[in-house]
């Protein structure tokens, strides 16, 4: 893989915070939902978030 440049490398780092904090409140989302579907959904997008940040930091290594 090439290198990456220091906007790109700060940029990933920006997606790779936000895609962590969202997997954050998603989190707190499920555990205070009581509906079962919602509560599912949350728990889906959290996953979501932390699948994209996980394939975000291997761009990083």
């Amino acid at each position: 893989m090439s290198q990456i440049n220091q906007m790109e490398l700060q940029n990933l780092r920006h997606l790779i915070g936000a895609h962590e904090t969202a997997y954050q409140k998603m989190q707190v989302y499920a555990q205070q939902s009581n509906d079962p579907e919602v509560k599912s959904f949350f728990e889906k997008s959290a996953q979501g978030a932390m699948n994209t940040k996980q394939k975000l930091l291997s761009f990083l290594g």
